[in-house]
């Protein structure tokens, strides 16, 4: 069973857009992405509440004031509150759900602050155990924060800072001069911390990009940008494999007629600017809901759930003419081809791609058989001792 995606609301507040922001250029999926690695390693964030709630618990023990007793309080109802948003947020991003991302966001902020103020109390009471647990804590606490949310780097800053920042401010107050040397340690450890949070951001941002590009690459035709058989195939999967897909799908299949002897007399260059700007119009010509895709040489797909066959027809004739209207290259030269359009149904000709696409190029093999510039829909289902439905040769399995 396929593990629900996760996908987490980007914060809508300006403070909480700015502790969350990465930089001008993130596009927005990745800038989802690390936003939802705010709510993963459930681990670190169990260890991190798990030692902040016993601290203070000790440190309220041992001295029993309203000062440490009111920092316990805080940090059990904080860690309580963090706790239930977490696990509602989550709850709620399964289902595809907006998610309280920007309370999320402000609790944790909440959170170091008062392992902050707990530090600043302990150091200032006297009592060096406390003071000492106080810190150790405080010095662990820095390390979840920055490689928890490394993904969202001004608030891991403002996380440290609050978290270890009150050991400085309690160094002139604690009444021992060698607790002075903090004034130099804790402002060189926040910077080293805050810079190791920005490299490890940068770090991941630069893999995500290069997954994107790689997965990119790996669906789309790098000439024309449409995708390619790969993508077309996943596109045929998502689309009429899934409990939610449409009734039908529609299979288009495109072929240049006199491309080869643009290649011929041309170049092989002229060949590949034409083909680009084969690509411009058919964009043009198809809904946002429908794949284009160049699955090969001249060779283009468009799959579409439009399935009325009428309206298939006009689809598939608008496509030759405006295919076959002349294309002016950059170097001057004007040049002229024609297309073929053949088209398959699912499920009626087929409900896996092998079928759609013999079909079709049965369809695609009368348009050319009767004189090129036109298309035809198949009228029966297709592949039989490994020829098309129409006669021609199966040419793509």
């Amino acid at each position: 069973m396929t593990p629900p995606v996760h996908r987490f609301s980007l914060p809508r507040w300006r403070l909480t857009r700015w502790l969350a922001d990465s930089g001008p250029d993130v596009p927005p999926d990745i800038r989802g992405a690390l936003v939802a690695s705010l709510f993963g390693t459930l681990p670190i964030f169990a260890g991190g509440v798990i030692n902040s709630l016993a601290v203070s618990v000790l440190i309220a023990w041992r001295i029993p004031t309203l000062p440490f007793v009111l920092w316990c309080a805080f940090e059990i109802v904080c860690c309580a509150l963090r706790l239930i948003v977490l696990v509602a947020a989550r709850r709620r991003a399964a289902r595809g759900e907006s998610t309280p991302t920007d309370i999320y966001l402000l609790l944790g902020v909440a959170w170091a602050a008062g392992v902050g103020v707990g530090t600043f109390l302990s150091l200032t009471s006297g009592d060096w155990v406390v003071g000492a647990l106080a810190c150790l804590s405080a010095a662990a606490m820095v390390g979840g924060i920055c490689f928890r949310n490394f993904g969202a780097p001004r608030m891991a800053g403002a996380m440290i800072v609050l978290t270890l920042g009150p050991v400085a401010l309690a160094a002139p107050f604690a009444g021992e001069p060698i607790m002075l040397v903090s004034l130099m340690q804790a402002p060189l450890y926040l910077v080293s911390m805050m810079a190791a949070a920005y490299k490890l951001n940068a770090m991941l941002i630069s893999t995500m990009r290069s997954e994107r590009e790689n997965a990119f690459h790996a669906r789309h035709d790098m000439l024309t940008g449409l995708s390619n058989r790969a993508g077309l195939a996943k596109a045929f999967a998502t689309r009429f494999g899934a409990e939610a897909a449409p009734r039908g799908l529609a299979l288009v299949y495109l072929d240049l007629d006199g491309f080869k002897a643009v290649n011929d007399n041309y170049g092989h260059m002229a060949g590949d600017a034409l083909l680009q700007l084969v690509a411009e119009r058919l964009r043009g010509l198809v809904r946002s809901s429908d794949i284009a895709a160049r699955i090969g040489g001249d060779e283009f797909v468009v799959l579409s759930e439009q399935t009325e066959r009428v309206q298939l027809q006009r689809f598939g004739e608008r496509i030759v003419s405006e295919v076959s209207k002349p294309y002016e290259l950059d170097s001057g030269d004007t040049l002229n081809i024609g297309a073929s359009v053949g088209i398959a149904l699912a499920p009626e000709h087929g409900r896996d791609m092998t079928s759609l696409m013999a079909a079709a190029d049965g369809a695609l093999y009368q348009a050319k058989s009767r004189g090129k510039s036109l298309c035809v829909i198949a009228s029966q289902r297709a592949v039989i001792d490994g020829r098309a439905a129409g006669g021609g040769p199966l040419r793509l399995q």
